[in-house]
C-alpha cells in the first residue's frame, strides 16, 4: 500500500541506508530512545605531553570535545615534546594539582566526566616505588654436586642479573627427590656443605627485581614499576595520592588501570607464606619439580599451584585493594584485565567498569569497505576475547564494560570515520556498552598542525580533518550504548571457563605466563572452550564465561542458576581435562537443585599438587555416583528450553538485553548484501519497535507470526544496523519500508569544486565534468587536506516515486549534504545514502561539502622537509613500528569520486 510524501519524514530508508542527518527535521519518538547521558556517550583518552597544559587550551579542548559529542575525558600524562622544556608540570607538582582541579571543574561545567590513571604512563609506578616495593621476581642459581663434593662458595645470582638481589632460600634435592633445606647453613651469603649420602642439585633462591620501568612516564612519573602481588606495597604507593586528592575539589569518576604490562614479574617476598596458605602444602620441598625442563606430570602441577597462587596475589592483595582504596576517596574503578598472569574473569570482575581493548584492523565483507594492506596491522579483536570482560561485568553485576577502541587502527592520518564504525561495532556486539577512544591528545595553538601527536592512535583532535565530522560518528555510538546500557544483559547460557586446563601445564616451563590478546594462540585459540564459544554465538545462542571463583557464587532459584549480575537458564562445561574438586562438587549440588548443567566433556583430573591423587579419585568417584554423563550441546540446551535466536541465519550479528518483558536488540549487517527480510525473534512478541541509531528514527515494525514463530520485517543495508525493542510502547507512526522503483539514475552534469578550508593552501576552484579524486587537479589540491564544496544542478527526473534518495558512490571520506539549500544529512561511513525526501519541480541545486584524510597534508609536509615529530621517548613511529616517513606515500584518494545517483523509492508500511 503506498503512502504520501509525509511518511518519508517519519522513516527511515534502511534498505539503502540513511547517514546521520539533522535531527530537527525527522520525525522522532523520544520516549523510545534513552536519554543521552555523560556515560552512554563515547569518551577519549586524554594524553598529556610532557603536562605542559595551561587553562586556555584545557578549556578549549574540554569545549570542543563536549560539542562534538563525547562524555568525557581519561586523563594519562605521558611524555613531552621537545622544546617545550619550560612548560613541562612535574607530576602530582601544586601545578599540576591546580590544573588537574581546573580540568575536572571545568569539565562538570560542561557535563563532562574525568577519569584519570594514577600515575603516567603504564604500568603503575614512579618515584615513589622504593626497590622494597618494586616489580619482583624469582632469581634461581642451580649447582649440581656429585656424592661427596665439597662445596663451598659465595652464592650469588648469575652474573647477567643487573639487579640486586637477596638470598632466600638454599634448598638440596637428591635423585630421589628427597630434600634438604640449606638455608641456616648460609654464612655471611656463603655455603660451605658436602652431600654425603647421595649426588644432589642445591638451588639457591633470591628474591630479585625485574628493573623495569614506567614506561612513557611524564616528567616526575620515572621510576620502578610496582610489586602488583603486594598489598604493602600497594599501600606505600597510594600515599602521595591520599595528599593530592586531599587538595582537589572537583570530582574524578573513576581511577583507571591499563593493560597488564608488568613483565617477566613472578615472585613477591611473602610469595612462599601465601603459597601455603592457599595451596595447603610448603613448596620448598618442591622446587625441583617446579623448575623442571621437562613436560611432565607432577612438575606442571606444582607449576599450577605456582601460577594460580600469582593470579590470586594479583586478585586480593593489589586488585581489590585498589578498588577498595579508589571507593572509599568516592571514585570508581577501570580496569583491562587482560595480559595478567591470572584468572581474567575474577580480576575483570573485582573493578566497578572491566575493559577490554582492541589492537589493529579487522576485516569486514561490507560492500564498499576498504582496508589497505598498506595501511593496517592485523587486528586481535577475537569476540571469545573481548567476551571476558563483558561476561566479568553481566555475572558481577557491573552496568558499564569499557573498551579501549581504535588502537592502530591504521596508519596515522589514515583512519576514516567509515573504517571506525564497524570496529567499534564488533565491540557493542559483544558486550562494551561504555567506549573510550584511543584516543586525543593534548595540543596548544602554539604547537601549530598537525600538533602533537601520540604514536600509536588515531588522533581524535580538532586538528585532524576527521574531527569535522566526527560527531556523527561520536552520535552514532552514543546512540547505541544509551540502548546498552537500558536493562540488563539477556543471555541465557553460562560457559564455564577450564582454565586449570592452561595453568596446568607446561608452557615452555615458564612459571609466569600472560594470558593477553596478542598471543590468543598460545592460551585460547585451538581449546575446545573456544570451538564451545564459537559453536554457540554462531547459532545465536547468548553466552557469558564463568569461572570457578563464581561459580561457588552461584544459587538456584525456580531452576535457573542465578549469580550476582544475573538469572541464566543453563551451564555448559566445555570438554576439560583439569578441574578442581570443589569445582565439581558445586556443579553437582546445582544439578541436584534442579539447575541445567550440560556436560559436553568430563574432567578427567583435579589440577595442583596437594593430595592430587585422593582427590582425582574422589572427583571420578563423583562422576560415577551422580550419573554424570556427556549431552549433546543443543539437545542439553533445548532441554533447558534455551532457544537460539535464529536470526543469525539471515547473517545479522546480534546482542539482546531484556528490560522487563521486552527484549532489546542490536542488529548490524557485516555481510556483503542488504537484508531485507523477516528475521525470527526467540520468546514472545506482542509487537516491535524499529529504532534507527544514525538518525534516532523510529516506527512500530511489521510483525507476523509463522507456525507460532513471531518474525520482524527489517531492512539493514551492507554495513548498517538497527535496533529492535519487543513488546514495548509503540509510537505514533509506522515504520517506512522502501523498494526501488527504477534504477539509480546518475547525475551526469558539471560540478563546480571549491575548496573552503584545510591546508597547506586552499586550490583554485575547478570544474568538473566528471567526478574524481581532487588530488588530480594540481599540486595544491594533491597536498590539500581540508574540506570542499561541490555543488550542481539537476531537472527533477520524470520517473515516480514516493521519496527520493540520494547515492553517493564512493566518498573520501565524509560527506554533508544540502537539497536547495535545505540541510540533509552527513554521509559518513558505508553505504553513503541519504534520503533526500521530494523533489522540487524542476530545477534542484545541490551542495555536497566533503572532508577528506590529513594524509596529503601531512605527505606534503614532509616532502618540504618541514619536521613536526618533535617527541621523547619513541617519537613517532610507522604502523610496523620502524620511523615514520610519509614522503614514501602516494597521494590518497580525495573528494567525491561517485557516481552520483538518485534513486526513486516506493514506501510501504504494514
Amino acid at each position: 500500500m503506498r503512502f504520501s510524501l509525509f511518511s518519508t519524514v517519519v522513516g527511515c530508508l534502511l534498505f539503502f541506508s540513511c547517514q546521520h542527518q539533522d535531527t530537527q527535521a525527522v520525525a522522532t519518538d523520544a520516549a523510545l530512545w534513552p536519554e543521552l547521558t555523560q556515560t552512554a556517550k563515547p569518551w577519549t583518552r586524554w594524553w598529556w605531553m610532557g603536562s605542559a597544559v595551561d587553562k586556555p587550551n584545557i578549556k578549549e579542548h574540554l569545549i570542543a570535545f563536549e560539542k562534538a559529542g563525547l562524555g568525557g575525558v581519561e586523563i594519562t600524562p605521558i611524555y613531552g615534546a621537545k622544546g617545550e622544556e619550560e612548560q613541562f608540570l612535574e607530576f602530582l607538582s601544586p601545578e599540576y594539582l591546580e590544573l588537574l582541579d581546573y580540568t575536572i571543574t571545568t569539565a562538570d561545567s560542561l557535563g563532562l566526566g574525568v577519569d584519570m590513571v594514577l600515575g603516567t604512563g603504564w604500568p603503575y609506578g614512579g618515584p615513589q616505588v622504593e626497590r622494597e616495593f618494586a616489580a619482583t621476581k624469582l632469581v634461581v642459581q642451580k649447582y649440581i654436586l656429585k656424592q661427596g663434593e665439597v662445596f663451598d662458595q659465595e652464592l650469588k645470582p648469575d652474573a647477567k642479573e643487573r639487579q640486586p638481589a637477596s638470598l632466600s632460600a638454599v634448598l638440596a634435592y637428591d635423585t630421589k627427590g628427597n630434600f634438604k633445606d640449606l638455608t641456616e647453613e648460609v654464612r655471611e651469603g656463603k655455603l660451605s656443605w658436602t652431600p654425603k649420602d647421595a649426588a644432589y642439585t642445591v638451588y639457591a633462591l633470591f628474591t630479585g627485581k625485574t628493573g623495569q620501568q614506567v614506561k612513557r612516564a611524564a616528567p616526575g612519573g620515572a621510576g620502578y614499576t610496582l610489586d602488583h602481588y603486594s598489598k604493602e606495597a600497594f599501600e606505600d604507593y597510594v600515599q602521595p595520592y591520599d595528599t593530592a586528592f586531599s587538595e582537589i575539589q572537583g570530582h574524578l569518576r573513576a581511577i583507571f588501570n591499563d593493560s597488564y604490562e608488568v613483565y617477566g614479574t613472578d615472585f613477591t617476598p611473602k610469595f612462599f607464606d601465601f603459597f601455603k596458605q592457599w595451596r595447603g602444602y610448603d613448596l620448598k620441598p618442591h622446587i625441583n619439580l617446579l623448575l623442571s625442563d621437562s613436560d611432565n606430570d607432577l612438575g606442571n602441577r606444582v607449576k599450577s599451584d605456582y601460577r594460580e597462587t600469582l593470579s590470586d596475589l594479583l586478585l586480593h592483595q593489589f586488585n581489590e585493594p585498589w578498588t577498595d582504596w579508589s571507593n572509599q576517596h568516592g571514585f570508581k574503578t577501570k580496569l583491562q584485565a587482560h595480559g595478567s598472569p591470572g584468572n581474567l574473569i575474577d580480576l575483570y570482575a573485582s573493578a566497578d567498569i572491566p575493559e577490554c581493548e582492541t589492537f589493529g584492523s579487522m576485516p569486514f565483507d561490507i560492500k564498499g569497505f576498504r582496508r589497505e594492506e598498506e595501511n593496517i596491522r592485523t587486528g586481535d579483536a577475537d569476540p571469545v576475547m573481548l567476551k571476558f570482560s563483558s561476561s566479568a561485568g553481566h555475572i558481577a553485576g557491573k552496568p558499564l564494560i569499557s573498551s579501549e577502541t581504535f588502537t592502530w587502527l591504521r596508519e596515522h592520518f589514515k583512519t576514516a570515520l567509515s573504517q571506525a564504525k564497524p570496529e567499534a561495532e564488533e565491540l557493542l556486539l559483544n558486550g562494551v556498552n561504555h567506549i573510550f577512544l584511543h584516543g586525543s591528545t593534548y595540543s596548544p595553538e602554539r604547537a601549530g598542525w598537525p600538533g602533537w601527536k601520540f604514536y600509536a592512535s588515531v588522533n581524535f583532535s580538532p586538528k585532524n580533518t576527521i574531527w569535522k565530522d566526527a560527531s556523527a560518528l561520536f552520535g552514532y555510538l552514543g546512540n547505541v550504548q544509551s540502548v546498552l546500557q537500558e536493562g540488563k544483559a539477556d543471555n541465557e547460557t553460562l560457559l564455564y571457563w577450564p582454565i586449570y586446563d592452561q595453568y596446568n601445564s607446561y608452557k615452555d616451563g615458564n612459571l609466569f605466563f600472560q594470558f593477553k590478546i596478542h598471543s590468543l594462540n598460545e592460551w585460547l585459540l585451538d581449546t575446545p572452550f573456544y570451538e564451545t564459544t564459537n559453536t554457540l554465538m554462531d547459532k545465536g545462542y547468548g553466552v557469558d564465561f564463568l569461572s570457578d571463583a563464581f561459580l561457588k557464587q552461584a544459587k538456584v532459584e525456580n531452576g535457573n542458576i542465578v549469580l550476582p549480575g544475573g538469572t541464566y537458564k543453563a551451564l555448559v562445561i566445555p570438554d576439560c581435562e583439569f578441574m578442581p574438586l570443589a569445582s565439581l562438587e558445586k556443579l553437582v549440588a546445582l544439578k541436584n537443585a534442579g539447575a541445567s548443567v550440560i556436560f559436553t566433556g568430563l574432567p578427567e583430573s583435579v589440577p595442583g599438587y596437594f593430595e592430587y591423587e585422593q582427590q582425582t579419585a574422589a572427583l571420578r568417584d563423583l562422576i560415577a555416583k551422580n550419573n554424570l554423563a556427556i549431552t549433546a550441546l543443543e539437545s542439553g540446551l533445548r532441554a533447558a528450553e534455551v532457544h537460539p535466536e535464529t536470526l543469525v541465519g539471515s547473517g545479522l550479528k546480534f546482542i539482546r538485553r531484556a528490560e522487563g518483558n521486552s527484549k532489546i536488540y542490536y542488529l548490524v549487517n557485516h555481510t556483503s548484501e542488504a537484508i531485507d527480510t523477516y528475521i525470527p525473534l526467540s520468546g514472545t512478541v506482542d509487537n516491535a519497535v524499529l529504532l534507527d541509531p544514525l538518525t534516532r528514527k523510529v516506527g512500530t515494525a511489521a510483525v507476523r507470526n509463522t507456525e507460532g514463530q513471531a518474525e520482524v520485517k527489517v531492512q539493514i543495508a551492507s554495513g548498517d544496523a538497527l535496533i529492535l525493542k519487543t513488546n514495548w510502547s509503540l509510537p505514533e507512526e509506522h515504520w517506512a519500508y522502501t523498494t526501488p522503483m527504477a534504477e539509480g539514475i546518475p547525475l551526469k552534469t558539471e560540478w563546480n569544486i571549491n575548496f573552503e578550508e584545510g591546508g597547506p593552501v586552499l586550490p583554485e576552484a575547478a570544474t568538473l565534468s566528471s567526478l574524481k579524486s581532487w588530488t588530480t587537479l594540481g599540486a595544491d589540491a594533491e597536498h590539500f587536506s581540508g574540506t570542499a564544496s561541490y555543488t550542481t544542478t539537476f531537472t527533477k527526473p520524470e520517473t515516480e516515486a514516493d521519496t527520493w534518495q540520494l547515492d553517493l558512490g564512493d566518498v573520501r571520506e565524509s560527506a554533508a549534504v544540502w537539497l536547495n539549500d535545505n540541510y540533509i544529512g552527513t554521509a559518513w561511513s558505508t553505504p553513503y545514502h541519504l534520503d533526500l525526501g521530494a523533489l522540487q519541480a524542476g530545477e534542484n541545486t545541490l551542495t555536497i561539502k566533503v572532508t577528506n584524510l590529513a594524509a596529503n597534508r601531512l605527505r606534503a609536509k614532509e616532502l618540504r622537509g618541514e619536521e613536526w615529530k618533535t617527541f621523547y621517548e619513541i617519537n613517532m613511529v610507522n604502523k610496523d613500528y620502524k620511523p615514520f616517513d610519509a614522503t614514501v606515500w602516494e597521494p590518497t584518494p580525495s573528494g567525491l569520486l561517485g557516481p552520483v545517483q538518485l534513486v526513486p523509492l516506493a514506501i510501504e508500511t504494514k
